[in-house]
């Protein structure tokens, strides 16, 4: 090489490693002394290939690129798109293009990524049949997906659940065949995989497990018309994705002569070089120095990282880094709405390892945490609860701060202060795509003047990958802007820098009635045009609920883009069980019931084989329809007066009594009729937790209103309100706010405070912390004597709701179009789901469980 020429260096393919390559490349400075070309093979330069499935939702290409605009021209990078190269020459030190270019090299760098496998059924190319890899394939996919009903997923695993999602958004009956037994057999156990299962299947997706496609069927000129699966069953469908794993792409390696594993892989060392010292390889195409041929973006990322500090270290500069021996596969993702999550040891398989285990199939959770018999954490399962798992996986490899009986419960179960970033060490791993440690992060705070995650992310790049480590991230720069007392964001998550509460006006003063809108107009930048969190959706699905009266919205909740935000029970307007049955819960106000009442609950009961219970809360719940029930039985408890009790959603649940002056020869009021008045008033009021109430009709409290959200007891005079009680883990009893009301000043002041309440809480937040957070004397001030002059404001949203109720079970009823989601199966509406069973026990039935029941086990 003559000293006067720059040396040069030809990245073959531009996807995500590559793109990571070349940053690193003109970090080091490399790109200044360096000529770099790039030659990739589709007709565009690297995107998210991550986020590909936000594509069928209205995402483009450029909302997906990687490349910053002007990244190439400053630093002088020739990029060549569409041009995949097809041979090297590494005697001559060349690579020629399909279209004939031919390039020096003085250093070769692969990153040629892998594809899709495709089993080798008969059939497999026929015109209908896809794999999920690229822009283009979804482009594919989406246009056929207008012409056809149904669509088959083959491949269970990480992508399949993914195409399985696409798929279903398209409004296609989707299957998913796998041959393993289980999904996601890689990442996760038994367990995990009968929970994820369930989940999947509760959103309308037909899973087949244990099986293979042994044909694709086709008409007569030669489209899709099914398949047929190794079990002798078919599945009839007019479009087939298949996505059961990856393979290298190794071939251009192999042609040139360069080593490759047996198994696929172009073999590289610890600096990824290959067995030519002038050619490198990275990502997917790699076989590492620990044989392995990794799938995941976090390891080729860290290869890309490698690659570079080497190369530049032959160039001169000063770059050191670790060589890559082995990577972290930890994942988490959200599959069809159900989170997922697998880290470490999570099969369990180091000696002498124990299980420590929480499942409840009733809520679709189950959380396992391997550790050893010192008690080192080793790794983990986490499904349908993957909220700790930030916290969880950066742990892997020590002794935890806190027993593992605790971290392995569920959020809202743990004990406060089980695990939060501050037990994490510096040199904990917080986001391990990027490779940044929790003492990167607190120094770009302390040291590099960060003063928000933005700015963090910019500058360590954390949380610019999978995403799975923002919220650790948050909290870590949070607490040490804190720390240094400079304010901090109270965003509600990444998509809005606003909290619910300023979300919530901003709905009401703006008439906003979709979450589209809201995301666009007023979401964080790089969060507009997305599709919003699992944090976001329900948190906008409630404002929206409460305040549709007065915006102009359709209040029903599983109307179009409504249906998409709700939490899980919302889905089906009822509460999942143990085993994937359903309670019914009809509305008893004040819980008094009628003779005739009692016997149509019975006869419904009876009729459809139900559990029965009388609950604390004076209602008479049903347990183990099935979902393909839940509209015959309404359709027969509407018929008789009843209305839904609103036990699936964030909303008021009941109003209890005693049974007062009318009946209790202490009592001083009447706490039924006050109860029941209540009750029919508040029903169905969206807020940010639920809502609990009772009205005992003296001093002797037998309906506990102390401990509801809100409480009025019987005085002579007339009526006191307390406000902010609570059961549960945490009791609280509820705080005086008024005394001695009539009839009139009572119902002004809890609608007043119910409305304040929603208008002001943040997510989850139940009103006892609520008001402990504000503040009684506040709130007291607010509602009683109108320090702010909002409380007319108030009454009128109350009214408003009052007037725009009507019951969701009702509206569901009276729709064709609405009752067509209540089915166990899309493609076989009237066959009853085989896997909700109930064993007898005292004269009724419960859940013959095929999942653990909830319990820590270790």
């Amino acid at each position: 090489m003559s000293p006067a020429r720059k040396p040069t260096i030809v990245l073959v393919g531009h996807g995500m490693v590559g793109q990571r390559f070349l940053e690193r490349l003109a970090d080091l400075g490399v790109t200044r002394t360096a000529r770099v070309v790039v030659l990739g093979e589709e007709p565009r330069q690297a995107y998210d290939r991550v986020h590909l499935t936000s594509c069928f939702t209205g995402a483009t290409p450029e909302d997906l690129s990687l490349v910053p605009d002007g990244f190439m021209a400053t630093h002088g990078i020739e990029a060549r798109t569409g041009d995949p190269v097809t041979a090297i020459d590494r005697a001559a030190r060349t690579v020629t293009t399909a279209s004939g270019l031919v390039v020096a090299y003085d250093t070769l760098v692969l990153a040629t990524g892998s594809y899709a496998f495709v089993p080798p059924v008969p059939g497999r190319d026929a015109d209908g049949c896809f794999v999920y890899r690229t822009v283009e394939d979804v482009r594919a996919i989406s246009e056929r997906a207008g012409t056809v009903r149904a669509g088959v997923v083959v491949g269970g695993g990480l992508l399949g659940l993914e195409a399985a999602g696409a798929l279903t958004g398209l409004g296609l009956e989707t299957h998913v065949v796998e041959f393993a037994p289980r999904l996601m057999a890689v990442q996760v156990d038994e367990g995990g995989g009968a929970a994820l299962r369930r989940a999947v299947e509760g959103l309308g997706v037909v899973v087949h497990t244990g099986v293979g496609g042994q044909e694709i069927t086709t008409d007569a000129a030669g489209a899709v018309t099914g398949i047929a699966l190794s079990d002798g069953s078919s599945v009839a469908a007019g479009l087939v994705v298949f996505s059961a794993g990856v393979r290298p792409r190794d071939a251009l390696a192999r042609e040139a002569g360069l080593d490759v594993g047996e198994r696929g892989g172009i073999v590289v060392d610890g600096r990824c070089r290959t067995s030519d010292p002038a050619v490198y390889a990275i990502g997917e195409c790699a076989r590492a120095a620990d044989g392995v041929v990794y799938g995941l973006v976090a390891p080729g990322y860290e290869m890309a990282g490698t690659a570079a500090a080497h190369l530049a270290g032959t160039l001169g500069a000063a770059a050191e880094t670790a060589p890559f021996t082995g990577a972290d596969t930890s994942t988490k993702l959200k599959l069809l709405g159900v989170d997922v999550a697998s880290f470490g040891d999570a099969h369990g398989r180091a000696d002498g390892c124990l299980d420590v285990v929480y499942a409840d199939s009733r809520a679709g959770i189950y959380r396992k945490l391997v550790v050893g018999a010192d008690g080192t954490l080793l790794g983990g399962v986490l499904v349908g609860d993957a909220e700790s798992y930030g916290m969880l996986r950066p742990l892997t490899g020590s002794v935890p701060p806190a027993a593992p009986e605790q971290l392995v419960l569920p959020a809202g179960l743990a004990p406060a202060g089980a695990l939060g970033p501050s037990a994490l060490p510096d040199e904990a791993v917080v986001c391990s795509c990027h490779n940044v440690t929790k003492g990167t992060i607190r120094a770009a705070v302390t040291d590099g003047g960060c003063a928000s995650v933005a700015e963090v992310k910019g500058c360590t790049r954390a949380g610019t990958g999978c995403g799975s480590c923002v919220k650790v991230l948050g909290q870590l720069v949070n607490e040490e802007l804190a720390a240094a007392g400079v304010a901090v964001d109270s965003g509600l998550c990444g998509c809005f820098a606003q909290t619910r509460q300023e979300l919530y006006e901003v709905v009401r003063a703006l008439r906003i009635t979709t979450f589209r809108t809201l995301l666009d107009g007023y979401g964080r930048p790089e969060a507009r045009g997305g599709e919003g969190c699992e944090v976001c959706k329900p948190v906008v699905a409630s404002v929206l609920a409460s305040l549709a009266p007065v915006i102009g919205a359709d209040g029903y909740v599983l109307d179009g883009e409504q249906a998409a935000l709700q939490d899980t029970n919302d889905h089906f307007l009822a509460n999942m069980q143990r085993n994937g049955s359903y309670s019914i819960v009809p509305r008893v106000p004040g819980g008094e019931i009628t003779p005739e009442k009692l016997i149509v609950i019975g006869e419904v009961a009876r009729d459809f084989g139900l559990y029965t219970k009388i609950t604390g809360g004076q209602r008479i719940d049903m347990f183990g329809a099935r979902v393909d029930q839940l509209p015959r039985i309404w359709a027969r408890l509407v018929a008789a007066g009843f209305e839904s009790g609103h036990a699936y959603g964030k909303a008021l649940r009941t109003v209890k009594s005693c049974v007062g002056s009318t009946w209790c020869r202490f009592g001083v009021q009447d706490s039924v009729r006050m109860a029941i008045d209540l009750e029919l008033r508040y029903r169905g009021l969206r807020s940010p937790h639920k809502l609990k109430s009772a009205v005992s009709g003296c001093a002797r409290e037998c309906a506990e209103a102390m401990g509801k959200d809100f409480g009025v007891i019987a005085t002579a005079n007339g009526w006191n309100l307390y406000v902010g009680g609570n059961g549960g883990a945490t009791p609280r009893h509820a705080d005086l706010l008024a005394q001695d009301l009539s009839d009139a000043e009572l119902v002004r002041l809890i609608d007043r405070f119910l409305m304040f309440y929603v208008r002001t809480a943040d997510r989850l937040e139940r009103t006892s912390v609520w008001l402990e957070r504000m503040g009684l004397d506040h709130v007291r001030d607010v509602v009683v004597h109108d320090s702010l002059g909002i409380c007319g404001e108030l009454e009128s949203l109350m009214a408003a709701h009052v007037a725009g109720y009507r019951d969701e079970w009702a509206a569901t009823l009276d729709d064709p179009e609405r009752l067509r989601r209540f089915v166990s199966f899309v493609n076989a509406p009237d066959t009853p789901d085989p896997t909700v069973a109930f064993t007898p026990e005292r004269d009724q039935i419960r859940p013959d469980l095929t999942v653990l029941a909830p319990e820590v086990t270790g």
